[in-house]
């Protein structure tokens, strides 16, 4: 048994709220900060700025970012005191001084925007010392929200930005000036107010607020109920709840600790009393917690940098990272089952007496065929309202919003509450979902708004965030109001104003649970900028090469636990700055120069994975520690046993990295849509039984073989086909004109050249150029980002285009244009199907026979 404290779970969470609690004045000018953070951000993110642009000057991003790190700095240190000793109940006036001094030095690239941009890379003393003032007060603002990982990391940089010609040779570098380093860090937008903090003042806030005022109203405590009443009588089926549960809130959680401690609070002790041992029980919730941070549509607001790091919209981000999240889910919750089996487990009792045979199936096709028929309606009817009324639709589709509320409430107003939240209740049966179901109909529809903004309407993340926010604070404010009426309750003054004050709790909220997240993307800027002037990414490439010794496979392994590693203690958002900065060009590079060409996306997704599993591996894995707190169990176990649940994580990025259909790239119609997701689904489950040792009954090393050979065939079955066929055949450039004019619109080209480095290297490369509209050869190749020379029967690079697909894929001048890549005419990879599936059939009966069978 552990020794761990009983509030650690409280103290790891505690870097998403603040660790101290204010009451009086302090507690209400703290309040008032935070409620005016979220109310800037919801004007900063609306249209209105825009419409009173003559009276209000519309910010640019800048000076958006700037205020958006003021607000960040001022609460940092009046919420995180410094040390353990600090103290709690007051705000001591050094950190008012610090935090009013830190606000300074963000708000002044605000405030002499205009001079700073007159003077680029010339900045004067007062800009140098405010920079390093500014620098200096937000590493210990990220020592104070984030603890020392980050910290340390933002220091190593720093020393390596001043005294990198004092490293080894291997990374050595001549150093910068303080002048030029400000200049880089603080000043312009390529460190601490670049990319990443854009993205967090654009759009991580307004989905932290969204989903802070979405808990406020009782949806959290909703989902929760909502996957117990689904899944809690099956066998272990408050674990398979707690999946659900964790996926339903990790769909806008941007914190997988925060995801743990908020359901697994719930969900632990129901697994401990199924039978699940207490780090069995914090495994389950940490892998299905952290599994929420690659969950569309906010993947920890990894999805909205990749926006801006990958260079495609916001939806292709999300397609993409769909259906290895949703198989990454199902196999969890099958790992769960697999575990209840080898134990013998049951779930909790029903609620009511369980439907049988062909009852079971009429009213889960009743409930599929009402939901798809009320989608289709709303879906068809928007359109066509859209369409008759134009300019004036916006009127009628609030009108239609409001009078589905009203209705959802109606139907909830007949029929008791749910029980409140608490986490101490003992829960002796399932409930029914039409109990509980009915009670937050009305939850649906911001979620749908922001669904619809996105999908249909195409709108930012930024401005669906908050049209969706909107629809929540309107249903926080009137719901208490609304339902008491709809029950002939007289306090409609009174509940309004109930309602008001929880939408000012939650905007409060909502501004304390985005502190960390501010921070950590600002000092994530500090290693990015770092990367960027000092050309480390360069050495971090050559050094995994050397190490790798050109193979592939131990190349991507060495990523793999480079991420890990960097990923170590680091909220979700600074993770994936700090790896994709450092560890995606990696693979980029190493891939083109040994023929790996894959989209760029697969590369971000890839070292995103793992660097999210830091916060399952030990020794680090805060959150297993966190779960450890709350089951009483050792933390160390808990991480080796969510470790081993989270495996199917492990390897689907080095399975979409070879096979990017498993992330709906280059799907050709629905008939191949279909088999690679009954493919990807069918061999995660294989691949789940064996890994936990487990199928129909407990394996044998020859099945668990057979399993992971099943497995493997049916996530990439092109494998085996290409060992037979080539999946490419290589043509000389000088016969590949009319194959490149013939590449179809929006069509790729696969294109080898070889030439020397900045280095003096020679290097080969090859690489992965979109070709545009069909056109002239010249034409496509300079949409691609190259002009080309010819002398003799050879091409060479005679120019390449700044910022072009072929400059980013590293293809620079007088490099000689060796050949191109055509696709082969291969047999359908499909056909390793059939193989695989009668393999699996022959190890199920296999096992069905021997479990059948009693022992003598």
């Amino acid at each position: 048994m552990s020794n761990l404290s009983p509030n650690l779970a409280e103290e790891l969470v505690a870097a998403e709220t603040g660790a101290r609690a204010h009451d009086g004045l302090t507690g209400k000018v703290i309040a008032a900060i935070a409620v005016t953070w979220s109310l800037f951000q919801l004007w900063y993110a609306s249209p209105l700025p825009f419409l009173v642009a003559r009276y209000i000057p519309v910010l640019n991003d800048t000076e958006a970012r700037a205020i958006h790190l003021a607000f960040a700095f001022l609460l940092a240190y009046v919420r995180f005191p410094a040390l353990k000793r600090s103290p709690r109940d007051r705000v001591p006036l050094l950190d008012w001084i610090f935090g009013i001094a830190g606000a300074v030095s963000a708000a002044y690239l605000f405030v002499f925007n205009d001079a700073l941009a007159s003077r680029p890379g010339l900045p004067n003393m007062a800009d140098l010392v405010t920079a390093g003032i500014g620098l200096v007060l937000l590493l210990e603002a990220t020592r104070r929200t984030l603890g020392p990982p980050l910290t340390i990391m933002a220091l190593i940089f720093l020393a390596y930005v001043f005294f990198g010609n004092m490293a080894p040779d291997l990374i050595a570098w001549k150093g910068a000036s303080f002048s030029r380093a400000m200049s880089h860090l603080w000043i312009t937008t390529e460190g601490v107010f670049g990319i990443a903090l854009g993205v967090s003042t654009s759009f991580v806030f307004l989905f932290v607020l969204f989903g802070a005022l979405l808990d406020r109203a009782g949806a959290g405590h909703y989902f929760i109920q909502v996957a117990f009443s689904l899944l809690g009588h099956m066998r272990g089926g408050p674990a398979k709840a707690a999946v659900l549960a964790s996926g339903m809130t990790g769909l806008v959680s941007g914190s997988s600790i925060a995801n743990t401690v908020t359901t697994g609070t719930f969900t632990i002790p129901l697994m401990k009393r199924v039978g699940f041992s207490g780090e069995k029980a914090g495994a389950v919730e940490v892998a299905a917690s952290v599994n929420g941070q690659i969950m569309p549509p906010v993947m920890g607001a990894a999805a909205f940098l990749m926006v801006e790091y990958v260079g495609i919209s916001y939806l292709e981000v999300i397609t993409h990272a769909f259906l290895p999240a949703v198989i990454s889910y199902i196999a969890l919750i099958y790992i769960v089952h697999l575990e209840a089996l080898k134990s013998g487990m049951e779930g909790l009792p029903r609620g009511q007496a369980p439907l049988t045979g062909i009852s079971r199936f009429v009213r889960l096709g009743v409930t599929v065929s009402s939901f798809l028929i009320v989608a289709g309606a709303w879906y068809y009817g928007i359109l066509a309202v859209q369409s008759l009324l134009g300019a004036s639709a916006p009127y009628a589709l609030a009108l239609g919003f409001f009078l589905f509320y009203v209705a959802t409430l109606a139907f909830a107003a007949r029929h008791p509450d749910l029980p409140p939240e608490d986490p101490n209740a003992s829960i002796v049966e399932t409930p029914r979902i039409s109990d509980v179901g009915r009670t937050g109909l009305h939850f649906i529809l911001p979620i749908g708004v922001l669904v619809w903004c996105l999908m249909v309407e195409r709108l930012s993340p930024g401005l669906a965030a908050f049209w969706a926010t909107t629809a929540i604070a309107f249903i926080l404010i009137t719901q208490k109001a609304v339902l008491n009426a709809l029950r002939g309750g007289p306090q409609l003054v009174v509940d309004l104003k109930s309602g008001l004050g929880d939408f000012v709790a939650g905007l409060e909220l909502g501004a304390k649970n985005m502190v960390a997240i501010a921070i950590a993307t600002a000092a994530a800027g500090i290693i990015v900028g770092a990367v960027s002037l000092t050309g480390v990414g360069q050495v971090l490439t050559e050094l995994v090469e050397i190490l790798s010794g050109g193979n592939l496979l131990l190349m991507l392994g060495l990523v793999a636990i480079l991420s890990i590693v960097l990923g170590m203690g680091l909220p979700t958002t600074a993770n994936y700055i700090v790896v994709s900065a450092l560890m995606a060009g990696v693979v980029v590079d190493l891939g083109a120069q040994n023929g790996l060409v894959v989209p760029l996306i697969a590369v971000h997704l890839f070292v995103f994975y793992f660097g999210i599993m830091a916060d399952v591996t030990p020794p680090v894995g805060l959150a297993s520690f966190a779960a450890a707190a709350i089951s009483r169990a050792d933390p160390i176990k808990t991480g080796v046993a969510a470790f081993s649940y989270s495996l199917r994580t492990v390897v689907l990025p080095f399975l979409f990295i070879f096979n990017t259909k498993l992330l709906l790239i280059g799907i050709e119609g629905p008939v191949d849509l279909a088999l690679t997701v009954l493919g990807a689904v069918t061999a995660v489950l294989v691949f789940a039984a064996a890994t936990q040792g487990y199928f129909v009954t407990r394996n044998k090393l020859w099945e668990g073989a057979a399993l992971l050979l099943i497995a493997f065939t049916l996530f990439r079955p092109q494998y085996w086909v290409d060992m037979v066929v080539p999946p490419f055949e290589t043509v000389p450039y000088v016969e590949a004109a009319p194959a490149i004019e013939a590449v179809p619109a929006g069509g790729d080209l696969r294109l080898t050249a070889t030439g020397e480095t900045l280095e003096g290297d020679m290097e080969t490369r090859t690489v992965l150029l979109p070709l545009g509209e069909p056109a002239p050869l010249a034409d496509r190749l300079e949409h691609a980002g190259l002009i080309l020379r010819s002398e003799g029967a050879r091409a060479f690079v005679d120019d390449v285009v700044f910022g072009g697909p072929a400059a980013e894929a590293g293809i620079d001048f007088d490099w000689e244009v060796v050949s191109i890549e055509l696709p082969s005419d291969q047999p359908n990879a499909y056909i390793m199907y059939v193989p695989a599936g009668a393999l699996l059939i022959f190890v199920w009966m296999v096992q069905r026979r021997r479990r059948a069978t009693p022992k003598p």
